[in-house]
């Protein structure tokens, strides 16, 4: 088989007019394309036997593939990646789409996370898929760090930046935990924290904790290592995923094992596996990139396809993500333009609030 690079390439036009109507056709109303329906849009007059040659050959490359025997095609992933590759048109945002976006900003209400909410909101709301936002990190530099015992079973740790802003985090704390270990656990952290951001410093305790775990109290240095809490325990507002719209994909026309794949998808985003790797899909490149089916480990399984561009802070450093999640068969010319504007306004209004 030819290197998929150079497949569009070394296609004919006639050959290139037949994969391109058959993957819109697709894209479109999720039906097999047929050659009779062909031989009625191609520009040149060709018989449906000759657009089936093309066809029988198109699926001979691993382009298309046919679901039924005496059906149309459908294109295969590596089809799909060809086009989107090769052949996609994308348009521009369309103006009623821009507007309800651009709503989504002219407002002060709420701060940073209410404004990511209402963007993943919207998000799903336009595109009829689910949306993904990633929010940013909180990278200023720690000033204070402590910890409050509420029960035997819970404790506070309290996060003081240096910018002002102040997080409260509830962990599970070793058992037996004193007052007394909760001081020498904060007073370690605090000799660390100085000018450090909490991603800086979490790299400085694990290499610390090694060279010094003799001169700890054994519980506070499990106190230290159970307060990993504060960086990644549950309802950690300081890196989150918001996932909005699961319902549009859920739709009555789904076949059972298909919901099952989409539910499997929606546990796994919700229970936060896989958000490093996702802020990663979208690091590796500036702009819009297009995930098909099992290119994407977080949706091999449910033969989605995400559509994620990255945001920026005012210095140009990637801070969090936004995308769509639909069937492979997207509107991608429609639906990648909007995630790239919605990508590029988050990160205007975010440098701006900062």
């Amino acid at each position: 088989m030819p290197d998929r690079t150079n497949l569009i390439s070394e296609m004919n036009d006639r050959s290139r007019e037949v994969f391109r109507r058959v993957v819109e056709g697709y894209l479109e109303n999720g039906d097999p394309v047929g050659s009779r329906s062909l031989t009625r849009t191609m520009n040149e007059k060709v018989s449906a036997a000759t657009i089936r040659n093309v066809m029988s050959d198109l699926e001979h490359l691993g382009l298309l593939d046919s679901p039924h025997i005496s059906a149309g095609r459908i294109p295969t992933q590596l089809g799909l990646r060809m086009f989107v590759d090769g052949l996609l048109e994308v348009g521009k945002v369309d103006q009623l789409d821009r507007a309800k976006i651009e709503e989504t900003f002219n407002t002060d209400q709420g701060d940073v996370s209410s404004t990511l909410d209402r963007v993943g909101s919207v998000l799903s709301g336009i595109t009829h898929g689910a949306s993904l936002v990633l929010t940013p990190k909180h990278e200023a530099p720690v000033k204070h760090i402590e910890f409050v015992s509420l029960d035997p079973s819970r404790a506070l740790v309290v996060l003081v930046f240096a910018d002002g802003h102040v997080e409260n985090r509830v962990f599970a704390p070793p058992i037996g935990q004193t007052a007394s270990s909760m001081r020498e656990a904060a007073n370690f952290l605090n000799a660390l924290a100085q000018g450090k951001t909490l991603s800086e410093l979490r790299r400085s305790v694990e290499i610390e904790i090694k060279t010094r775990r003799q001169e700890l109290n054994t519980l506070a240095a499990e106190m230290i290592e159970n307060g990993d809490a504060f960086w990644q325990g549950e309802g950690d507002q300081n890196e989150r995923l918001i996932v909005r719209g699961r319902s549009n994909l859920l739709g009555t026309g789904a076949e059972k094992d298909e919901l099952q794949r989409i539910r499997s998808l929606f546990d796994d985003l919700e229970q936060k596996r896989d958000i490093a790797d996702f802020l990663e899909l979208a690091e590796d490149g500036d702009g819009v990139r297009i995930f098909i089916g099992s290119e994407n480990k977080l949706f091999s399984l449910s033969g989605s396809s995400l559509v994620v561009s990255p945001y920026m802070n005012a210095e140009r450093k990637i801070i969090g993500a936004v995308g769509v999640i639909g069937p492979t068969r997207l509107n991608y010319g429609r639906i990648v333009p909007i995630v790239d504007y919605t990508a590029q306004l988050v990160g205007k209004i975010l440098s701006r609030k900062s």
